[in-house]
């Protein structure tokens, strides 16, 4: 009993019992429709056979009177399959005919007896002798009684076998609808507990468990692959967590232990107003360090989130890219390199120009860090349309990226310098990345042969964005 509340709590459960409950209404129905319809077909036919009888006997009575159609009926009825025919006396003596003996009360009252009455033949054995017909009753002079009947027992016999049929049909499928029903709420009632144990792991801190899946394509093998992705979505989401909480931890735990030392240096100084001076002064380029890499979490995480003034409009990226290769020449000078700049025709697409001139700049930043080798260095940057697109590439002649490393460095804090022995925060990337996603484009990273390029793929049709609705309301 408790397994069926159980199962009467699944919603599938109950479509389909109210579904069987209608199915068995409607069936019913049909049973009664059904045998009532050909019990009345094959009383009309009965009927009409027994007026039309009557008819001719009533010419006959017509023209020879009551002597006359006792010699009819006597002579009819002698005839092979005859109806029913009964001709008696007042007393209730029977006069001619082909009927025996008849079920109580039939001759009281003249009239069409639609119910079925019992009735005996002469010459017939005691098994077969009772059948059952429908007649009509006619009350002659002298309280005579005439019986002209059809005899029903075959239509009876057929009616019954139809109505056992269907009945018989009418309970096989409601047991199996009954048992498929109960097999269906049954799986669907083990698949939800299964699901149940499943989620209940999960919220156990287990993320690496996912939703069962059998592999038939229903609606909860759906369900379960769309939570899966969810959920893995979600653990990647942890996992990166918690990378950048350890990054950070590790990454401004050098800059603070300095800040510590120096400063505790400064005391111990024999000159404490130069030493503090010189203490002060480093002490606030650290603090400026960490400051810049907070603020570059901060625009990450606000461009990810879509909280970012992100004032999109018609910009010239030729331009832009110019204005920010011209601020980088001389520190690419200054590296014993160059920097040149491929950017032909004008292209104009809807960006934000700080987020992009922002991209451009992490882009050449990390160039002119990561880039230097026993080669002289040699930056180029490309500005050019391809389709409906915009390309916009920064390619260096250094060591490159390892393949296998491309998609690590897009991550928070990630370096392949683990020594963490030249500047940055790791944090450039991320940021050029979460730039592209909100202007709906990609981030891609490439051999230069040697070197690596690093290319910002941007539409050139505006791409509206989930939180667009949202910023413009």
């Amino acid at each position: 009993m408790l397994r069926i509340r159980e199962l009467m709590r699944v919603t599938a459960v109950r479509l389909s019992a109210v579904y069987l409950a209608l199915f068995a209404l409607f069936a019913t129905i049909l049973l009664v429709y059904v045998t009532e319809t050909a019990s009345s077909i094959l009383q009309t036919q009965s009927q009409d056979a027994i007026a039309d009888e009557i008819e001719v006997l009533d010419r006959i009575y017509q023209t020879t009177g009551i002597s006359g159609i006792v010699r009819a009926i006597d002579r009819r009825a002698r005839q092979p399959g005859a109806p029913l025919y009964l001709v008696t006396d007042g007393t209730g003596r029977i006069l001619a005919g082909n009927v025996q003996s008849l079920e109580a009360g039939v001759l009281d009252d003249p009239g069409f007896k639609d119910t079925p009455f019992r009735y005996a033949r002469f010459t017939e054995s005691d098994q077969d002798r009772y059948h059952m017909a429908v007649a009509e009753v006619i009350q002659l002079p002298n309280g005579m009684r005439l019986l002209v009947g059809r005899d029903q027992t075959d239509q009876e016999r057929i009616r019954l076998i139809v109505r056992n049929a269907l009945i018989l049909a009418l309970l096989l499928m409601s047991f199996g609808a009954l048992l498929a029903w109960f097999l269906v709420g049954r799986s669907a009632l083990h698949r939800l507990d299964r699901m149940s144990a499943a989620t209940a792991r999960i919220m156990g801190g287990d993320l690496s468990e996912r939703l069962p899946v059998t592999g038939t394509g229903d609606e909860f093998d759906r369900l379960s692959e769309k939570l899966n992705v969810l959920l893995a979505r979600i653990a990647l989401l942890q996992v990166g967590l918690r990378q950048v909480s350890d990054n950070i931890a590790h990454d401004l735990k050098t800059p603070l232990t300095r800040l510590r030392n120096r400063v505790e240096a400064a005391l111990g100084a024999d000159d404490a107003e130069q030493g503090g001076r010189q203490a002060l002064e480093l002490v606030l380029a650290e603090a400026d360090g960490m400051i810049r890499t907070f603020d570059a979490l901060l625009m990450i995480s606000r461009v990810e989130a879509g909280s970012h003034p992100a004032l999109k409009s018609e910009v010239d990226l030729s331009s832009v890219v110019a204005d920010v290769v011209e601020l980088y020449e001389p520190l690419a000078e200054d590296a014993g390199g160059r920097l040149v700049l491929d950017a032909a025709e004008p292209v104009v697409a809807p960006v934000s120009r700080e987020l992009i001139s922002q991209a451009v700049s992490n882009l050449l930043d990390n160039a002119l860090k990561y880039g230097l080798s026993d080669r002289p260095l040699e930056l180029r940057v490309v500005v050019r349309r391809q389709g409906e697109h915009c390309l916009v590439s920064v390619a260096d002649n250094g060591l490159g990226v390892p393949p296998d490393k491309r998609d690590r460095v897009l991550e928070r804090f990630y370096r392949l310098d683990e020594s963490r022995s030249k500047p940055g925060s790791g944090l450039g990337l991320s940021l050029v990345q979460a730039i592209a996603a909100i202007h709906g484009g990609t981030l891609a990273l490439d051999d230069a042969d040697p070197g690596l390029k690093v290319t910002l793929e941007i539409p050139l049709e505006r791409v509206v964005q989930p939180n667009d609705g949202a910023r413009a309301s």
